[in-house]
C-alpha cells in the first residue's frame, strides 16, 4: 500500500457552496444542521494511492467526497483486491460501519487526486433525528445499497465475463461523468488491474475483452484511459 501524507485544505468548503452538494445526502439538511457540519468538518486533499480508511479499523466519523474518485475494496483469501464500488463526488463513505458500531469491512483508497471532507462521529449522529428528511434519506440509501449489492452478486453469478465488463464500463462511464456534468464521451481512468478486480476476472482476460470491444467500436483506448464511444453497443453486450 502506498504511504503518503494527506494535506488539509487551508479553508473548508462550505456544504452549500460545494458543487457536489446536490448529489449528497447532506442536501436535505436544514441551514442549522449544515452550519453545524461546516463548523466541525475538515476537508483534506488526498493524492492518488492514499488511503482514507483501512479494513479492520474503527470508524471515527464519515467521509464525503468533494471531488475525485475513491475505490472501495476488501482483500480476498487469495490476497487480491475485490473492488465493490468506485465512489465519486457527493458520495458518503463509512456511515454503515459507524451506525453498526463495527470496524470497517472494506478499505477506501483514492483512485486519483481528490478532496474529501471528514465529519466526526458526534456531529454526524446529531443529524439522525427520526422526524428529519436526512434520517429518511439515509435509511432509504442503506436499503438501496443493500439491494444493489444483492443484485450485483446475482448478476456476477449468472453473467459471463464479457457481460460483466460491458456493464461495469457503463456504470463507470456514469461515475466518471458526474464531475464533468456531461453525457458525452467520458474517459475512464483506471488501471487494468483495478478494472479486472471490479469485473472479477484475470487481467489477461480483461485485456483480451477490451481489445474485442475496440474492434467492435464500443470503446477507444489511450494508455490506461478508456473512452466509451458507443454506450448502446455496450448495453447490448451486457445482455447477451
Amino acid at each position: 500500500m502506498m504511504n503518503r501524507t494527506s494535506t488539509k485544505d487551508n479553508q473548508n468548503t462550505g456544504c452549500t457552496f460545494c458543487r457536489s452538494h446536490h448529489r449528497s445526502l447532506f442536501a436535505s439538511l436544514n441551514d442549522e444542521d449544515i452550519a453545524r457540519i461546516d463548523r466541525g468538518k475538515t476537508c483534506t486533499r488526498y493524492k492518488k494511492g492514499q488511503v482514507l480508511f483501512h479494513e479492520g479499523t474503527r470508524p471515527l466519523g464519515v467521509f464525503c467526497v468533494n471531488s475525485g474518485r475513491i475505490k472501495v475494496y476488501r482483500v480476498g483469501m487469495d490476497g487480491k483486491e475485490q473492488i465493490t464500488r468506485i465512489s465519486a463526488a457527493g458520495d458518503l463513505l463509512g456511515y454503515k460501519a459507524l451506525l453498526s458500531e463495527h470496524h470497517y469491512e472494506q478499505t477506501a483508497e483514492a483512485v486519483d487526486d481528490c478532496v474529501v471532507c471528514f465529519v466526526a462521529k458526534e456531529d454526524f449522529l446529531s443529524l439522525l433525528r427520526p422526524d428529519s428528511q436526512f434520517y429518511m434519506d439515509l435509511l432509504k440509501k442503506v436499503c438501496e445499497e443493500n439491494s444493489d449489492m444483492a443484485d450485483k452478486m446475482t448478476r456476477m453469478a449468472q453473467q459471463s465475463v464479457r457481460q460483466r465488463l460491458a456493464l461495469s464500463l457503463i456504470m463507470l462511464k456514469d461515475t466518471y461523468g458526474i464531475e464533468s456534468g456531461t453525457d458525452g464521451e467520458i474517459e475512464i481512468n483506471l488501471t487494468r488491474e483495478d478494472l479486472a478486480n471490479i469485473v472479477g476476472t484475470a487481467t489477461e482476460s480483461l485485456i483480451r475483452l477490451l481489445n474485442e470491444f475496440k474492434k467492435e467500436e464500443f470503446i477507444e483506448t489511450k494508455g490506461r484511459k478508456i473512452k466509451v464511444i458507443n454506450p448502446e453497443g455496450l448495453i447490448g453486450a451486457s445482455r447477451k
